[in-house]
Parts: C-alpha cells; sequence; structure tokens
C-alpha cells in the first residue's frame, strides 16, 4: 500500500483532542479546519522534564534513508512505552514535493496527517514568506526607481526574489525592462523560499519583537561606496514583519497514532540550517518531556547546523541524538549499484559502515550520546544487520533495529527504550567552535571535524568578503556551510568516507537577520531544478476531491 493510501485510511483525531493531549486549551489554539491548528504565542510552559532527542543521518543515497519516518516512530514509540512526547519537524516545500524527493510527512505507517495538506499548501507559512519576500524586493527596486536616496548600487543588491518551486530558469534573470516607467534594468535572480533568509529568520526567531528586529538587520545590499543597506536603512521593516505575523506562530497536527506534533519552517540543510523553527522546539520542550526533532540531509549538514545554529537559539542542547542509516545505502555508499541493492553484499555493506562510521564520531564531538537507528527494509538479511550492529559495538555505541514504516511505533519500542537509557546519562556539550573564533577558523572547524577534510581553499572573491565582514564587525557570527548533501565533501560523486580532500569557498553570504554567515562551496544551487521525470507527472485529482500520487 502507498503512503497516501495508508494515510488515508485513518480519521485525524479533532486537533482540539490533540491539543489537548499536549497541554493546549482550546483558548491557546487557533483551528485551521478540524485536522491543523496554529498555536497561540506566547508559549505556554508546562513540561519539568524537558529532554531533546536530535534525529539524523547518513549521507542520503537514492536507496533511502526515512529520516523522518523514523523521527515520527519514534514519537509514537514513547508515546506507547507511557512517555509524555512532542514531535517537531519542518514543513515540506512544493520544491521536492513537486520534483524528485517527494514530501516530508514520513512513510508507512509512521506519518504526520493529515499528509496531502501538510505536503501542499497547508497553512499558508510558505506563501506568506514568499509573499514577504518579494515585497521587500519590490520596495528596493521601487527606491531605486523613485530616486535611490540610500544610494544603493543596483550591481550589489544581493537581496533575491523567491519561489516555492523548483524552476532553474529563474535562477539568473533581468528585470526593470521596458522603459522608465517600468524599473531599473539589472540582474536578479531567484531562490527557493525555503533557501531564503526570511526562512531562516521565522525559524529562528523568539517572538514578533525579534521577528523584526532580525528582519531590520537583514543585509539587502551595498552603496556604491560598499557600505552594507539594510531594511532599517530602507525603513520597511515594520511591513515585512507584519506580513509573518501568523507564519512565525508554530503549526499543531498529529501522527497516524495521534501524537502530537509541531511541523513549522521548513530551511533546506544543504543551502540553509535545514533545522524546523526554534518556536516549534520550544513548543515541544514546554508541553512534554520527551520532544523528538530531525534536522535536514545527514549530520554534516543538518546535525551540524542544529547543534551550532539552532542550540544557542532554542536554548537546550539534545540529550541524546540519533543517527538513521538503511543497509541499502551503506550498500550503496560501499559502491553497489541501485538496481543491486537487494543483492546480500556484506562486505560492501561493511565498507560503506565507514559513512556511518564518521558521521558517529561527528556527532560525538559534541558531547551528547549516540545511538544508531536501522531503519528496517524487506530485503535487509540477517547477516547484513548483525554486521551494522557488529559495526557500531566496535565504536562503542548501540544500533538497533526498527520497523517504522511497517509497524509505526510498535516497531521502534526498542529504540525508544535505549533512546531513554541515553537522554538520563550525564552529558555536556561542547560547541565545535568559539564565537571569538575567525571565520576562516569555524569554517575550517566544520571542514576538517564534521566532513574529514584536509583543507580549505578560497576564491578571490570569498578573501576580499572575509576582509570585509571584519571591518564591518560581522565574523562573530557562526557559519551555515552550503555544500552538497551526498558527500562529505563538495563532491556529490564522491561517496562513502574520503579523506584528504579540500572543501572549495566559492562565496560567502552575508545573513545577519538570521544571524550566520552562509559560505557557498562547490557547485551547490540555491534555486534547484526540476527532474527530468518530476514527481507532478504522477499526480492527480479525482471530482471527489481524493488526491493519489503525493507521497
Amino acid at each position: 500500500m502507498k503512503d497516501i493510501e495508508i494515510a488515508q485510511k485513518v480519521t485525524p483525531a479533532p486537533i482540539t483532542e490533540i491539543a489537548a493531549k499536549a497541554g493546549l486549551s482550546a483558548d491557546e489554539i487557533d483551528q485551521y479546519g478540524s485536522a491543523k491548528a496554529k498555536v497561540k504565542l506566547p508559549l505556554p510552559r508546562k513540561s519539568t522534564k524537558r529532554k531533546l532527542i536530535l534525529v539524523t543521518s547518513i549521507n542520503p543515497t537514492p536507496a533511502g534513508e526515512g529520516k523522518s519516518t523514523v523521527t515520527i516512530g519514534l514519537g509514537d514509540a514513547l508515546t506507547k512505552i507511557g512517555k509524555s512526547t512532542m514531535i517537531a519537524l519542518r514543513e515540506p516545500s512544493l520544491g521536492p514535493v513537486m520534483g524528485m524527493k517527494g514530501g516530508a510527512t514520513g512513510g508507512g505507517y509512521s506519518q504526520v496527517i493529515p499528509m496531502e495538506d501538510i505536503n501542499l499548501h497547508f497553512t499558508g507559512d510558505m506563501h506568506a514568506l514568499t509573499a514577504a519576500n518579494n515585497t521587500l524586493a519590490a520596495l528596493i527596486d521601487n527606491h531605486i526607481q523613485q530616486g535611490n536616496e540610500l544610494g544603493i548600487d543596483q550591481r550589489r543588491i544581493q537581496w533575491k526574489r523567491t519561489l516555492d518551486i523548483n524552476d532553474r530558469a529563474l535562477r539568473r534573470i533581468v528585470i526593470g525592462l521596458g522603459g522608465p516607467t517600468s524599473g531599473v534594468p539589472r540582474e536578479d535572480g531567484f531562490d527557493i523560499t525555503v533557501a531564503s533568509e526570511l526562512m531562516a529568520i521565522l525559524c529562528l526567531s523568539e517572538n514578533i519583537s525579534d521577528l523584526k528586529t532580525r528582519i531590520n538587520r537583514i543585509v539587502i545590499g551595498y552603496t556604491h561606496d560598499r557600505q552594507p543597506v539594510t531594511v532599517a536603512d530602507l525603513k520597511v521593516g515594520g511591513a515585512i514583519t507584519l506580513l509573518l505575523k501568523d507564519a512565525l506562530r508554530p503549526n499543531l497536527v498529529q501522527t497516524l497514532a495521534h501524537t502530537p506534533a509541531m511541523v513549522h519552517g521548513g530551511p533546506f540543510a544543504n543551502i540553509a540550517h535545514g533545522c524546523n523553527s526554534v518556536l516549534a522546539t520550544q513548543a515541544g520542550l514546554n508541553l512534554a518531556d520527551y520532544t523528538v526533532t530531525e534536522a535536514g540531509f545527514g549530520a554534516d549538514l543538518g546535525g551540524e547546523k542544529f547543534m551550532d545554529i539552532n542550540v544557542p537559539a532554542v536554548g537546550q542542547a539534545p540529550d541524546a541524538v540519533v543517527i538513521v542509516a538503511t543497509i541499502r545505502a551503506l550498500k550503496m555508499h560501499g559502491g553497489v549499484a541501485l538496481a543491486d541493492l537487494g543483492t546480500e553484499n556484506v562486505a560492501a555493506l561493511q565498507q560503506g559502515a565507514a559513512n556511518l562510521g564518521h558521521h558517529i564520531h561527528a556527532m560525538q564531538q559534541y558531547g551528547v550520546p549516540v545511538v544508531v537507528a536501522i531503519n528496517e527494509f524487506t530485503a535487509d538479511t540477517e547477516q547484513e544487520i548483525q554486521a551494522v550492529k557488529d559495526y557500531c559495538a566496535n565504536l562503542g555505541v548501540e544500533a538497533v533495529l526498527a520497523d517504522v514504516w511497517g509497524q509505526g511505533g510498535a516497531g521502534a519500542t526498542d529504540l525508544a527504550k535505549v533512546v531513554v537509557k541515553l537522554a538520563d546519562q550525564p552529558s555536556e556539550f561542547k560547541p565545535l567552535y568559539a564565537a571569538s573564533d575567525s571565520i576562516e577558523a569555524k569554517v575550517n572547524a566544520v571542514v576538517t571535524k564534521i566532513y574529514g577534510g584536509a583543507n580549505v581553499e578560497y576564491s578571490g572573491k570569498a578573501k576580499r568578503q572575509l576582509r570585509s565582514f571584519v571591518k564591518y564587525g560581522w565574523d562573530n557570527l557562526p557559519v551555515c556551510m552550503a555544500k552538497t548533501q551526498y558527500s562529505l565533501s563538495d563532491n556529490p560523486k564522491l561517496l562513502g568516507a574520503p579523506t584528504g580532500f579540500t572543501i572549495k569557498v566559492r562565496e560567502f553570504v552575508p545573513k545577519l537577520g538570521a544571524g550566520f554567515i552562509v559560505a557557498l562551496t562547490g557547485n551547490v544551487l540555491t534555486m534547484p531544478g526540476l527532474p527530468k521525470h518530476p514527481a507532478a507527472l504522477d499526480m492527480d485529482i479525482t471530482a471527489d476531491g481524493k488526491i493519489s500520487g503525493l507521497f
């Protein structure tokens, strides 16, 4: 049975019941229909134990890892063994939904529902972000058209327009054509909405006041004498903030097993910071004894960014880290072709397990206990499963088999018990670098300690930017690495656990509102393209409104 068919067979409990289960009264939510709600701000505080569990993974492959599925299954399993639990996830972007990856609501019997709504327009957060982003873009160009009092150099505007769909044709465009009444011609471009700074700001803001402060700090470009221009200089911070007043509030939904889930914010982890909103995570911590959250892509991207960017904003480090791996993906990291993954190959599995081992070591550097979740597939053999368990045992880490796709929470109770045990252990979180370190030192720390690389090479442009950041006083910010998700290196074809490689930083993008500096590496793109066979080709809707082909 397909994921959407499983989801459509379950009737969501009224969202008021889910809210009550989470400890929220009817007055503390605003309903969006019968199965969705937004939580009012400020967040209530009702939990006392407050355990935070981070789910991350190995480097993704076309074989699939199922990180969201494990996150949801683990949340249901914790509920099943009697723990008060909340799940916190990112909102899906229409880019992957209509493209290649599909939705982001889990799979099988570990899903959040209503999956069609969540994967499509949900509560309108993505549209609000897109509108706010493009309103700011329009105001910038209008300022230039109306006399350019700030002296903005249209060649150095860094604020791009956005669209929440993969559209390669919009990566680089020319606007303002059509004569004097149609604006000032200049080169522009689009990012996908989930890569925008406003998305990052929304996910890191504590309240409306913080949201407005961060928006005012956004650097939209530079003057002719290369001085930064901010939203505060344009005096439009209030207008942009009000467009996001409802989008800032976390969304409450449920799993198939009716475990409460906050689904809010959706930055990509390969080109942004890859974590759901701080408010969603804090809502879980304020309401439940255990909050299970995930970070996008592998531990080298979302996992590292959660630790170095999100932890200071959330105000709490994870009490345990779950690294998701599949036998299929590990064999692919060991050199097995996609078509041959159904055949037992312990030797290739052991070779590919080095990728898992690298991520275990990377997460352990933060001083937090780690467990490996083997997300079970039907073709996995006993010998292959045991090989992964033995490999992890040699590293001093337990690996637990979880059948969350086929059994939901019932298939992850063993994992849940290990997570509870680890979360109760004393640990001392250690950040990867100090805020006072130079940007070069921070990048080097991520590359050498998390990726396993040997060197960092900067383009001439990146070197010039580094000097200007020191002059502007921006060098105390954390770094957000934009890198391919498929490899520990910046070469997507270099699988497994490569060593001795050099990461090439081609450009930096200061995102002062978000509070970090983005380092663009390799050929990573901030506006993806659609594949040859986009998922949209397989989608349909019947006359009575039943959706098919969504996954």
